[in-house]
């Protein structure tokens, strides 16, 4: 499958690895960001994504930024859909205890293309029965 995109910078996204799900995505900055501990920003990539009907490209935090400086994306996952044509741009937040300076073309964050299903949602005055019924959140214990 193909996906077009458009690269402000000319730099293509890649997978890493053969084995990668997502490929990496990197900031376009005009100068360097500094995310202080707690601070919120959204990051620019250049890039905009022509996502097939049907698709969804979901951002996603980078491990390594995660672990090793506590970076990762405000929402959790961002989703783009088939039909957005505006900027990517990826809402950073830094968990850690230190300031994180981001460079351009600093790879941020990596996209995974998953195939999504629609339903038709049907207003019901009950569900069907489960084993498990309302529990959750720990209900099956440690």
């Amino acid at each position: 499958m193909k996906m077009k995109i458009i690269s402000k910078s000319g730099r293509v996204p890649r997978y890493e690895t053969e084995g990668a799900a997502g490929f990496d995505i990197s900031a376009y900055l005009d100068e360097p960001l500094t995310l202080k501990p707690g601070d919120r920003m959204l990051v620019p990539t250049g890039l905009y994504f022509e996502v097939p009907q049907g698709y969804e490209a979901q951002v996603r935090a980078r491990s390594g930024l995660a672990i090793r400086h506590g970076l990762g994306l405000v929402n959790g996952i961002g989703t783009i859909d088939s039909d957005y044509r505006g900027e990517v741009r990826v809402p950073m937040i830094n968990w850690g205890n230190e300031p994180y300076t981001i460079n351009d073309g600093e790879r941020i964050a990596q996209v995974v293309i998953n195939r999504f299903e629609r339903v038709d949602l049907e207003l019901s005055d009950k569900l069907s029965d489960t084993e498990r019924g309302e529990g959750g959140f720990g209900h099956t214990g440690k």
